[in-house]
């Protein structure tokens, strides 16, 4: 699996981006589903929607497509990641 980096937009509220979450992770759990979600970092949208930057773990860009469609959510952008600069671990989750 590669790392990718995917963008997505236009949630309506959390409570939107919740449900989104529940069903990412029951299509990312089912066996075979070639993905695996790290972690996601909300952020603000012009518009005043909510929307994502995701980490993921997947065999493709396609597989993610796919899952994004099972699950009901957007996948504006993916990128391939490179490489992994730490310079220092997440701080404690944010609160909006």
């Amino acid at each position: 699996m590669d790392l990718y980096v995917i963008r997505r937009h236009g949630f309506e509220s959390f409570e939107d981006l919740e449900a989104a979450a529940v069903r990412s992770t029951a299509e990312g759990d089912k066996p075979g589903s070639g993905v695996r979600w790290i972690r996601s970092y909300v952020v603000p949208e012009e518009d005043g929607k909510v929307g994502t930057v995701c980490i993921y773990q997947a065999d493709s860009p396609e597989t993610i497509r796919a899952h994004a469609a099972a699950s009901a959510m957007p996948a504006d952008e993916i990128e391939r990641v490179l490489d992994t600069v730490i310079v220092r671990p997440d701080p404690v989750a944010a609160k909006a």
